[in-house]
């Protein structure tokens, strides 16, 4: 058993200094090998970047109709300006949901290639790697980065890549149009958004930690699995007469996955109940000053233009909370290279041989 998993991460809850020290950082190095990885595949990628403009920009355009809608249709109680104001707002919506999904489609192509030639990179590395290597590293670590971590690539590509690109394109467009606004109601909402970075940051802590607890406990498991069910493996045992205590050790490493799951599964309940109370703040706030200036100071402020604002309120704090968690997501789904697959980088751990 590893030294992690008696005394390391798993016991503690917390990573140790050698894992800290070898924590990804999203850096230049980084970002660099991440796009030699997307090169060959640069013309799906520049329509992906037209097709999130395109959406992330016509996701904003309803917000905008809604106080057309109250001001025009509703209040100013035009029929006509109420249902051309709907079909428009409609038919908006449904061309962004049609870019998303074309916008979906190449992502997932782009990551399935990506991750194709990522495992052929890998294996034909590991291929040339000597005897050493392998008897010197738990071979559930290697079939785990093989697997898990490269899907986590996967992910990035599909989700964190595009996320960026998309949430700073809708974060710009909203601050812009709201000053356009209301200069007075816009820099109000964006008073609120500090609120949200410190509870982030230490979701985004926890998050990262408990990835790397569940990729030791995974790793674990794959090499208990790899050693004990092997041919040579399960002679061993028998040789040994090993059984119970192989089944003990399983048992105790399948108790921590478990432990782990529940963990992962309640780590945001906290912070998903802050975040939607400060998210709450905000458009309270624009509903009571938006109202006094309104009743009291500026007759040019219509229910309309502080519906917009509270609208484009929510789109604005949105992209800021995904913002917020790009590293932390980037960090602990990217693996490393195939270039640097040794004993002393990509986080493999060298271990003596375990028998039975």
């Amino acid at each position: 058993m590893s030294q992690h998993m008696r005394g390391g991460p798993m016991g503690r809850g917390f990573l140790t200094e050698e894992e800290k020290a070898n924590r990804p950082k999203v850096t230049g190095a980084l970002i660099k090998r991440v796009f030699s990885y997307l090169k060959p595949y640069w013309k799906q990628l520049a329509l992906i970047l037209c097709a999130i403009a395109a959406s992330s920009l016509l996701n904003l355009y309803p917000s905008i109709l809604t106080g057309r809608i109250i001001d025009e249709g509703l209040i100013g109680r035009s029929l006509s300006a109420l249902i051309k104001l709907i079909l428009l707002s409609l038919g908006v919506t449904l061309a962004s949901n049609l870019i998303g999904v074309g916008q979906n489609y190449l992502n997932t192509w782009i990551a399935q290639h990506i991750a194709f030639d990522m495992r052929n990179k890998m294996y034909a590395h590991l291929q040339k790697m000597s005897q050493r290597f392998f008897t010197a590293n738990n071979q559930g670590d290697i079939i785990t980065r093989m697997t898990s971590d490269i899907s986590g690539v996967e992910r990035v590509i599909t989700s964190t890549f595009t996320s960026i690109l998309s949430n700073t394109i809708t974060l710009t467009a909203a601050l812009v149009i709201m000053y356009r606004q209301n200069w007075v109601l816009a820099t109000l909402g964006v008073l609120v958004v500090p609120l949200f970075i410190i509870p982030t940051r230490s979701a985004g802590k926890t998050r990262w930690s408990l990835t790397r607890e569940s990729q030791e406990c995974s790793d674990e498991v794959n090499g208990i699995l790899n050693e004990t069910l092997s041919v040579s493996g399960q002679l061993l045992v028998k040789l040994f007469g090993k059984e119970a205590v192989e089944y003990e050790r399983y048992k105790a490493a399948n108790q921590r996955m478990i432990k782990l799951n529940i963990r992962e599964s309640m780590a945001g309940r906290w912070f998903f109940m802050i975040m939607s109370t400060f998210s709450s703040i905000g458009p309270m706030l624009l509903y009571l000053v938006g109202g006094i200036l309104m009743m009291k100071y500026d007759q040019n402020i219509s229910v309309g233009d502080i519906t917009v604002m509270v609208a484009l309120l929510s789109r604005l704090y949105g992209p800021v909370n995904s913002l917020l968690n790009i590293q932390v997501d980037g960090s602990a789904a990217w693996p490393c290279s195939p270039a640097s697959l040794n004993t002393s980088t990509c986080r493999w751990r060298s271990k003596t041989p375990r028998t039975p």
